[in-house]
């Protein structure tokens, strides 16, 4: 079986193994979608094909909507010939649940993939026209948090920020620049309303993309490569909005065991490859069944009803307490606890470690105990039944191939929220006691552990990237299994505990530094000692 428009044509031999086909006309879809489109997005990776592509395929299943999404990808630019035009632009989204099904659905609301590169002048004018039209009523971006800086860590510009200043639309690079001339396009067209709808998973997300814009805007004008009038526009929210959201679907890169389901089905060609810039592509998406998406209802020309796809709509303070309820308390501590555990225990998968008893408590104990006291609960969710599906449902999956190596990357840029605010939290609260903390302290401290690159049984491991790697690995590194002496932690580990940049808070004068201090000590025994303290922690 061939997974394009010619292939399934021979619907039963699609069905009878189990595939939800699309069940409206793709031909007509994609007419009137070229012709009078309501939805670009940018980012054509997984995440994309897996959730906002299935949200349009089930408005368009329902009759609810006649037009499905053009995708423009503006990093890797080879996706569209790799993993969409050999295709159609069909996808199959293979759904891991856990209770050890699958649920196989071919995805065909993509009307069209296009390079966003001034190179393919093609689909550049063709986008560019898109933008022109009234139609056009949002878009939508899954391009990562880095997709939108515009400055390094000390404050300046990236060169090629710099050069897309100096270069103007005709011949920006970037991709901010890139997206900032197509929204010049929507300028030029008369002003057009439209609503620029950033999906990634990052805090405050519209922001960040407003402010490229923004920043786009002001060079273009000050330097006379724009017509004057388009920062008023950007900048007006009666024209351009840029909602802020929160997410959350796994969505790991293409995995060998869903390949051959796939292939045992006989469906032919669908390989995965690795691009240039190191995205594994495939015309297949594996992914947890679990979703969440709320979006402020902020559309300057109208919206799809996306609501009837399962998305949540709400105003701009709940999704911030949403948010915030996911990434500082419900969710993400969660996950990196088990990372960071995970590496040093020897587990190669998070639905192992949930198979763990000592883990599993380490879970809970930082959702329900720890984690829910400060959650502010955001009416659309609720935080109790989030965590329980978290626990109960997510991690345990154990068709998700997701990895305590993965999570464990960038550690030091995550323990400041996921950490730091939880304290921030019980140091302004009236009812709760900062030192009543014991397991939030502990995963700080086997964070360090985790630094000297020896896992459990003594034996080296490969630390997963993070930006203090360079200055902080050698140090940790240094120490000896077995031979940490409490002057060693107070010369290496108390300096650190200084670090809000780090910690999110100053854990010194946050009365916590006794307790990391004391668990890093008991973590670096030796060997079998992260084993021995997590039982201990967990038991009191």
């Amino acid at each position: 079986m061939k997974l394009s428009n010619e292939g399934l044509k021979d619907r039963k031999a699609w069905e009878a193994l189990g595939y939800e086909l699309p069940e409206y006309s793709r031909d007509v879809m994609k007419a009137k979608t070229i012709t009078s489109p309501t939805w670009i997005h940018f980012g054509g990776g997984n995440i994309f094909r897996a959730f906002q592509a299935h949200v349009a395929q089930k408005l368009l299943n329902q009759g609810i909507s006649d037009r499905g999404i053009v995708v423009a990808e503006g990093y890797d630019t080879t996706i569209p010939e790799k993993a969409y035009h050999p295709f159609d632009n069909l996808s199959i989204l293979v759904t891991l649940k856990s209770d050890g099904s699958v649920a196989k659905t071919v995805i065909g609301s993509i009307a069209e993939a296009y390079k966003l590169e001034h190179e393919s002048a093609d689909d550049w004018a063709t986008l560019a026209g898109m933008f022109r039209n009234p139609s056009l009523q949002m878009t939508s971006f899954t391009i990562t948090e880095k997709g939108y800086q515009l400055k390094n860590a000390a404050g300046e510009l990236f060169p090629a920020i710099a050069a897309d200043f100096e270069a103007g639309p005709e011949k920006a690079t970037g991709y901010m620049g890139k997206v900032s001339a197509m929204l010049y396009e929507r300028y030029l067209a008369g002003g057009l309303p439209i609503a620029m709808v950033s999906m990634d998973n990052c805090s405050h997300n519209g922001d960040k993309l407003k402010e490229a814009m923004v920043a786009f805007a002001e060079a273009w004008e000050e330097k006379g490569l724009c017509k004057e009038g388009y920062l008023a526009y950007v900048t007006d929210a009666s024209k351009v909005s840029f909602p802020w959201t929160m997410i959350d679907k796994i969505t790991p890169r293409p995995d060998p065991t869903v390949l051959e389901i796939l292939e045992a089905d006989g469906v032919e060609n669908v390989e995965p490859v690795v691009t240039g810039h190191k995205s594994f592509v495939a015309p297949f998406v594996n992914a947890e069944e679990t979703e969440y998406l709320v979006i402020e209802d902020d559309f300057p020309n109208g919206r799809p009803a996306l609501e009837k796809g399962g998305v949540m709509f709400a105003d701009r303070e709940t999704v911030e307490k949403v948010e915030r309820m996911k990434v500082t308390t419900c969710l993400n501590p969660i996950h990196t606890a088990l990372a960071v555990f995970g590496c040093l225990l020897g587990f190669e998968r998070i639905s192992q470690e949930m198979k763990d008893e000592d883990l599993q408590k380490l879970a809970r104990g930082i959702g329900y105990k720890e984690g829910l006291p400060v959650v502010v609960n955001p009416g659309v969710l609720d935080p109790k039944k989030f965590i329980d599906t978290v626990i109960g449902v997510r991690l345990p999956n154990p068709f998700m191939p997701d990895t305590p190596q993965r999570i464990a990357t960038d550690t030091s840029q995550k323990l400041p929220v996921r950490y730091g605010e939880t304290i921030k939290s019980y140091q302004a609260s009236d009812t709760l006691d900062v030192s009543s903390l014991n397991l939030i302290p502990l995963v700080q401290a086997a964070w360090m552990r985790y630094l000297m690159g020896v896992n459990d049984a003594g034996e080296a491991f490969e630390l997963s990237p993070d930006p203090v790697l360079e200055t902080l690995a050698p140090k940790f590194g240094a120490l000896k299994l077995g031979e940490v002496t409490r002057e060693d932690a107070e010369q290496l580990v108390l300096p650190l505990l200084h670090n809000e940049t780090i910690f999110g808070v100053d854990l010194v004068e946050a009365g916590l530094s006794e307790k990391v201090m004391d668990d890093f000590l008991k973590l670096t025994e030796g060997v079998g000692a992260v084993r021995r303290t997590l039982k201990n922690s967990v038991a009191e």
